[in-house]
């Protein structure tokens, strides 16, 4: 990305950021199969933005054995933003448990010993 090629709206900055985030937590058994399989928010305290800025920006995908993300197609780059903060992650809170609520576990394919 440009170095600071174009400063960003600290308010919008901050008002994104004060939204809450989403994530997928899986842990599986030592068999494969899923142990946990739950929705997560999670919202940042304490943020203290020092700036933002947004410009042009090239994506690089590196090859990882337990991730081949690196076989992706990067087809676009829509855009890219630059943040530097103090923050605090803070803790989740289960919105779904997928394992609770009697969804078929997904199948890892391995063998089951």
């Amino acid at each position: 990305m440009g170095f600071k090629h174009r400063e960003l709206d600290a308010t919008a900055v901050m008002k994104s950021l004060n939204e809450p985030g989403f994530l997928l937590k899986i842990v599986p058994h030592v068999d494969g199969s899923p142990r946990i399989c739950e929705l997560v928010r999670y919202r940042l305290r304490d943020i203290s933005l020092k700036g933002a800025w947004t410009g042009p920006a090239g994506l690089e995908l590196h090859p990882h054995a337990l991730a081949p993300v690196a076989q992706l197609p990067v087809r676009e780059v829509i855009a890219a933003t630059h943040l530097v903060a103090d923050l605090t992650l803070g803790l989740g809170e289960v919105i779904h448990d997928y394992l609770a609520c009697g969804v078929a576990p997904l199948r890892t394919g391995k063998s089951q010993v």
